[in-house]
């Protein structure tokens, strides 16, 4: 009996586990499937009930057919697209030519670098907002997605976990790699950059989210409608006289659509293989 007392213990401590991170799920999609049924909701239907209605009584797709009939979310999907792509590109390529000399290179003064790039980390953007903007105004870049692009393209966080990713690599693969022919650039491309996969990625969508939900810096910067990213567009709706929270919703679902299905694709893909992937690149 006691034998069977201490085996159901551990059983019996895995369910209280399962049970509360299944309770822990819930609270975080509860407003995630709230917004979903909201964004459902048929025009007749009232989203104000007491008590209030997840599901909706009368499903209906009528305000998504509004959002994208009434409104440019297509030019707002493909600029946010854009600007998130090349800020993705560009910070995935800027961070990781910073990081290589960093990690593998010895000169003097590396230390110092590395530490003045780190500190930049502690700097809020709203410090240095108003001498980027007048910087961007100068150079001729307001009202253009490039300048949406450009504070994105290269991050100290980027440097910095790409350097310690690549100071992970055994020097071993890099000497192979010199032996057979490889430069520091071909060394940087064959043997680090596979060996940095997961980080990369890691980075990639975490860029891609930054700048795909900003909303202040393109505020600040844009004022033109067929430029608006995907935040200010939203914005618009929620700004009208008639609020309409449907559309609202409908929005807001939209926007969450793309991140969730880049996590979705790419979260198998963040394995730990650094030694494998450079032996195989």
């Amino acid at each position: 009996m006691r034998r069977a007392s201490a085996a159901g213990q551990p059983v019996r401590a895995v369910a209280a586990q399962l049970v509360l991170l299944l309770m822990l799920a819930l609270l975080t999609l509860l407003p995630l499937l709230w917004l979903v049924s909201t964004s459902l909701k048929g025009p007749s239907e009232n989203i104000f009930t007491s008590p209030p209605s997840l599901l909706p009584s009368q499903p209906s797709l009528e305000a998504y057919g509004r959002l994208f009939r009434d409104h440019p979310m297509g030019t707002y999907l493909l600029n946010s697209t854009l600007v998130s792509g090349l800020a993705v590109v560009a910070n995935l390529l800027f961070s990781s030519l910073a990081a290589y000399p960093l990690a593998r290179m010895s000169f003097r003064g590396r230390g110092t670098v590395l530490a003045l790039i780190v500190a930049t980390v502690l700097i809020p953007f709203q410090v240095v907002m108003i001498p980027l903007y007048v910087l961007m105004v100068k150079v001729g870049l307001r009202n253009s997605l490039l300048a949406l692009v450009l504070p994105q393209a290269t991050t100290a966080f980027g440097i910095f976990l790409l350097r310690q990713s690549f100071l992970s690599v055994p020097r071993e693969l890099e000497e192979a790699a010199r032996i057979d022919g490889c430069t520091p650039v071909g060394e940087w491309w064959n043997v680090l950059i596979p060996a940095a996969r997961p980080d990369l990625i890691t980075l990639g969508m975490l860029t891609f989210i930054g700048t795909w939900s900003d909303f202040l810096w393109p505020l600040i910067i844009i004022d033109e409608p067929r430029i608006y990213t995907l935040p200010l567009g939203l914005q618009q709706l929620s700004s009208s006289f008639s609020l309409d929270w449907r559309l609202v919703a409908a929005g807001s679902v939209v926007s969450i659509l793309p991140v969730l299905a880049l996590f979705i694709v790419l979260q198998r893909t963040i394995i730990p293989t650094a030694t494998a992937d450079s032996v195989k690149g």
